[in-house]
């Protein structure tokens, strides 16, 4: 059943797997308040204990086993392979690591009417801790399970875009439990803002994708800008836009992120720099290792990008 359906059983086990492990985390006093434990905070946050175990359980796991039983060692050589796919153009380094943080920017300053104030010197220094932090928590938790795991399976069956707008929902969904939680800003959220976080996600999620493909599936470039969001989000925006709160935050970064998916679904027409031809394994098709062919349009994309 696995090997007919294998993206049905991996969005079912990385929701399984997750909102199981979240349970205590949405029950106790940093939730809905039913079990009488409060998480410890860890570097700040209460978020290292109470969701990361989750997240590792969820959309990596279930990548893994999925990748496993569908496509066997192969296949699982191929996957980690593309978690380990630097070797890509300068450019697309400068891009990931700077348009995050000048989108959010610009965003920033249309929502909060012009009204910015500079960042401290705290949140500069700890802005690069924070970003390497986040690639082996919340990008390495995630990225290997959405863009590694379940985008190429979806283009090799739906156009790009139509992919992206399969995968974007279903990406915002794994994060709705969290929404009874601190990390969701319970209880004073309003219903509102898991709205706007899924209209962040599905937007966002067309950008990763367009990224996604035009590195040749590198993984630590989807991390990157995963990442990037978050880390100014969490560093940077309260400190620069005070009057942005949890809400209107939300709004901007999905009117950002959706101009930045209108542009980039123009500009592509559509294809999100998809290429028919996948750098290792037709995802889905018994995880064969590169042919030739294969192996040399991969070095003519690595010579172009550079």
């Amino acid at each position: 059943m696995a090997r007919a359906r294998p993206l049905t059983y991996f969005f079912l086990l990385a929701n399984g797997l997750s909102w199981v492990a979240w349970l205590p985390y949405i029950l106790s006093q940093n939730g809905l308040g039913v079990w009488d434990h409060r998480f410890p905070a860890i570097l700040g946050t209460t978020q290292v204990l109470g969701v990361l175990p989750g997240a590792y359980l969820g959309p990596i796991g279930a990548a893994f086993v999925m990748t496993a039983l569908v496509d066997g060692r192969t296949g699982l050589r191929a996957w980690t392979r593309r978690l380990w796919r630097w070797r890509v153009g300068g450019r697309w380094y400068a891009i990931t690591l700077l348009s995050v943080p000048a989108g959010m920017l610009l965003t920033g300053l249309a929502f909060s009417g012009g009204q910015v104030a500079a960042p401290s010197a705290a949140a500069l220094t700890a802005f690069v801790p924070m970003l390497l932090f986040q690639m082996i928590t919340t990008g390495l938790a995630e990225e290997p399970g959405w863009r590694d795991f379940a985008l190429p399976r979806l283009q090799s069956r739906f156009s790009p875009l139509r992919a992206a707008f399969v995968l974007g929902p279903l990406w915002g969904v794994w994060h709705l439990p969290l929404f009874l939680t601190e990390w969701g800003g319970y209880p004073e959220a309003s219903w509102t803002r898991p709205l706007a976080f899924l209209t962040f996600c599905v937007a966002f999620n067309i950008v990763m994708s367009w990224v996604f493909n035009r590195t040749g599936q590198s993984l630590p470039l989807s991390m990157l800008m995963h990442v990037g969001v978050n880390t100014f989000a969490s560093v940077m925006w309260s400190e620069m836009f005070p009057g942005l709160d949890g809400e209107l935050a939300l709004v901007a970064m999905g009117t950002g992120a959706s101009v930045a998916a209108a542009v980039i679904v123009v500009a592509t027409r559509g294809r999100l720099g998809h290429d028919p031809l996948p750098p290792f394994f037709s995802p889905g098709h018994g995880g064969t290792e590169p042919s030739d062919r294969q192996t040399g349009a991969d070095r003519a994309r690595t010579t172009i990008d550079s």
